[in-house]
């Protein structure tokens, strides 16, 4: 269990640092302390247990699954298990085939690289990956047209861990390149339980049993959404509550309503813009079908906000269908918003 922050804790700090020492403390550095994902931590752990005993780097990881649920920090925890240095970067950071050939030329032996987003890297950069996974070496072009000429170059032995969101997305021999691909689940409540109560005691706010359930029921099956959600209730507690610098007080269960109630958080989660989306398809196109770009447009926002970010949460707790012909709404959206459904609409047993 981590510890939480001292009482001792230097309200003078820049706020910066105290930031960045909480997110640091919230992040568990051990696959002992990381809660849920129980098959994919067993998986990890006989991953990097075997490549101990041999002494050598462990394979290459390939981490999916949703955002929020601990892609990064798994990443992490690979690099501090195999007491390895870790370097991290992102698939939009690398767009040319020389940007990843100097991240990989300046590895250390045995280091870990993280590439979050893996799949948003440029295509010629996506074909070096290839060679340096397999042999550890690339080959550098000099010159242009008929006289150019390949260079081959050696890499230390590494790890690369790729976490990604759309792993249908990546090319299938870079995914076959990958000796361990594990896909991340959303928590159920009682593993959102654990997460809270875990960041309750390093953010030093107490939270009854009840009032941690609430914010799980809130959070969508995502621990970043938990802390996050977790966080607000800790600022109302010091605003209302009187907490003193750098602690968090004693939050109720009130305390959680009135907090998530003020950032627009429903009971089950939804906040503006998911409501937003359910009630222009319910409401405007009546329960639709209704395309993409025409619901973006309705609710001004991104086509891919829609599609990446409000759409799963609502099509997973079966609020909205994808049809051929686009959107629909399902009875259970009509009895969320407490709209009358029409006669002919969906239920999720139907979808």
């Amino acid at each position: 269990m981590s510890e939480p922050l001292p009482e001792s804790f230097d309200p003078a700090l820049p706020q910066d640092e105290v930031e960045l020492a909480v997110e640091g403390a919230l992040r568990p550095a051990s696959l002992a302390e990381f809660v849920g994902q129980h098959k994919v931590r067993g998986q990890l752990q006989l991953l990097l247990d075997a490549a101990r005993i041999q002494q050598r780097p462990a394979d290459h990881i390939l981490l999916s699954g949703p955002p929020g649920l601990g892609k990064t920090t798994l990443a992490m925890i690979v690099a501090h298990e195999s007491e390895r240095p870790l370097r991290l970067s992102s698939g939009p950071a690398i767009q040319h085939a020389g940007d990843l050939a100097a991240l990989l030329s300046s590895l250390v032996p045995g280091e870990v690289l993280f590439i979050d987003e893996i799949h948003r890297m440029a295509r010629s950069a996506e074909e070096m990956l290839y060679l340096a996974m397999e042999d550890f070496r690339i080959d550098i072009m000099v010159g242009k047209g008929a006289g150019a000429t390949s260079i081959p170059l050696d890499l230390a032995p590494f790890t690369l861990v790729g976490a990604t969101t759309r792993s249908g997305m990546l090319p299938n021999p870079l995914r076959d390149r990958f000796g361990f691909t594990a896909h991340l689940e959303y928590y159920d409540p009682s593993e959102l339980e654990e997460v809270i109560a875990r960041s309750a005691v390093v953010l030093g706010i107490g939270l009854p049993p009840v009032a941690r359930a609430e914010i799980a029921r809130r959070s969508r099956g995502t621990p970043r959404i938990a802390n996050r959600l977790l966080r607000r209730v800790r600022d109302y507690v010091i605003v209302h509550g009187g907490a003193g610098p750098g602690r968090g007080g004693q939050a109720t269960e009130s305390d959680v309503h009135a907090a998530l109630d003020l950032y627009d958080v429903d009971a089950i989660g939804l906040d503006r813009l998911d409501r937003a989306v359910l009630d222009a398809v319910v409401r405007r196109f009546r329960g639709g079908p209704v395309g993409l770009n025409t619901l973006a447009v309705t609710v001004g926002e991104e086509s891919e906000t829609i599609e990446s970010v409000v759409e799963p949460y609502l099509v997973r707790i079966g609020f909205l269908g994808r049809t051929p012909r686009g959107r629909i709404a399902t009875a259970e959206a009509y009895a969320h918003l407490r709209v009358p459904e029409p006669g002919g609409a969906l239920r999720i047993d139907d979808l």
